[in-house]
């Protein structure tokens, strides 16, 4: 590696060696704060470095990672998701028993797995970032070593990330053997020249499939997305549902870009039969729910199928639409797990919806939060929610989807139901509660880094729904890459 590949990859580097610091610190003295200020540092050190590898260029890195405009804008989305989790992060351990400074250590390499995968253009590069931070997730999933619930989430997430690795590596092994490289431009000129037997490479694209299908939770292999959630802690819960799912569909987009996906017209049935299920079952079993995480949990694989619609989509529209809706995804699903981390009182979390009942008149600022933040995920104009949906439907149109669209705009209006009744609930006067005078009642959250990431996740999310141009036109160049 040159010195010039390095400073391509320096926000990793950063990454890592923030990783080792805060771990070198940890082993010397424990020290929640100082712990906190090196991960945030670290992270925000990380973001502002960016500006080196994005005046670089595309720039390939040993032939396993990549550094161009689409990695940079993927990079600061997942290190400012993270930067966010952490200033959560800090109020919700407060109140809880036990160390706190693991989670932190955790955390960043969580980042750096995902930042592995953003970068990938080697399949070896993809399973090294992928298991990185899955093996991440596993401890920060069952990070209440005390609690039954999160024991079962974390062993959960284990045996059947275990599986889908295996099905990874499988498919990786029959695309190798077939085309006799790992590398994602070789394999797409060899595969789409004809030179190489299609049945095996789509058997090894198969399996593949059916790995990122466990990551992003889409049906059929959605069955531990709620039992995750409930059970992780609500700042991580916010992580896996933002920065892990955010990082696989940045590299399914890259990946399927140069193997051009529109050349298999079957994986394309395949991807848009998935996307149908996960939205039909994903908004069904969404209704059903009186946890607000679980509800997050399968309305997030509703989500995913909305983004499906986009990625099946042709033409320059379909990348620039999932990046948008991502964008407005990240920002949205952290307000509002960042709420229920607000609310929690240690490992006693506030999930139920029941519990949420008057918070208008206890929190004003927090139920006006989190009904910003339902309301986005619902769909409803002036919020970044709506245009992302918007955006995702415009690249459908375009390319003459006509029946994914369709079930898309029925499974929105599916979606409202349960959103608005969040919301209902929110504003919903209790029989033992009246309008609350006491400052401890109405105040802001005890944490600054908490209210002022709370603060901060509203604003954007009204700032994108009513001016989204500056941010299109950033996404545009970052895409045009792919295109």
């Amino acid at each position: 590696m040159s010195a010039t590949d390095l400073t391509a990859i320096l926000p990793l580097i950063i990454v890592g060696i923030t990783a080792v610091a805060a771990m070198l610190m940890t082993a010397f003295r424990r020290n929640h704060e100082l712990t906190l200020a090196i991960t945030a540092s670290g992270l925000a050190l990380s973001i502002l470095s960016l500006a080196v590898p994005a005046e670089l260029g595309p720039r390939p890195i040993t032939g396993m990672l990549i550094v161009d405009h689409f990695t940079v804008f993927y990079f600061a989305l997942v290190l400012a998701s993270a930067l966010g989790v952490a200033m959560l992060s800090y109020g919700y351990l407060k109140k809880c028993s036990g160390p706190h400074e693991e989670l932190y250590i955790l955390l960043l390499l969580a980042v750096f797995g995902a930042m592995v995968l953003i970068a990938s253009d080697n399949l070896v590069s993809l399973f090294l970032g992928l298991e990185i931070l899955s093996v991440s997730l596993y401890a920060l999933i069952s990070y209440h070593r005390d609690s039954v619930v999160g024991a079962e989430a974390g062993v959960k997430y284990l045996i059947l990330g275990a599986v889908s690795s295996a099905f990874l590596v499988f498919g990786m092994a029959l695309i190798y053997f077939e085309t006799g490289t790992l590398q994602f431009s070789r394999v797409a000129s060899a595969s789409v020249g004809g030179t190489v037997s299609s049945t095996v490479i789509l058997g090894g694209l198969a399996l593949i499939i059916v790995a990122v299908g466990f990551k992003l939770s889409l049906v059929p292999f959605h069955m531990w997305v709620a039992d995750v959630f409930e059970g992780s802690p609500a700042p991580v819960t916010a992580f896996v549902a933002t920065v892990s799912k955010g990082s696989i569909f940045a590299l399914i987009l890259r990946y399927f870009a140069v193997l051009d996906i529109h050349a298999y017209r079957s994986l394309l049935v395949v991807f848009a039969l998935v996307a149908v299920a996960s939205m039909f079952v994903g908004n069904y079993l969404a209704l059903m729910q009186r946890n607000v995480k679980r509800m997050l949990a399968y309305s997030s694989v509703a989500h995913m199928g909305y983004l499906l619609v986009a990625f099946l989509a042709s033409g320059p529209m379909a990348p620039v639409a999932v990046t948008f809706y991502l964008v407005a995804y990240f920002i949205t699903s952290l307000g509002a797990f960042g709420t229920i981390s607000v609310l929690s009182e240690g490992e006693r979390e506030a999930s139920s919806i029941e519990s949420l009942r008057g918070l208008a008149w206890r929190r004003p600022w927090l139920g006006a939060g989190l009904t910003v933040m339902m309301l986005s995920l619902a769909g409803i104009p002036l919020t970044a929610g709506f245009l992302g949906k918007f955006y995702v439907l415009a690249a459908g149109v375009e390319s003459g989807l006509w029946a994914l669209v369709s079930l898309l705009v029925i499974n929105s209006a599916i979606g409202l139901f349960y959103y608005l009744r969040v919301v209902s609930m929110i504003y919903s006067p209790a029989s033992h509660l009246t309008r609350p005078a006491g400052i401890e009642e109405i105040g802001w959250p005890s944490s600054m880094a908490e209210t002022a990431t709370l603060l901060l996740l509203t604003a954007l999310v009204i700032w994108f729904g009513v001016n989204p141009s500056p941010l299109i036109h950033i996404i545009q160049s970052a895409v045009a890459g792919l295109l």
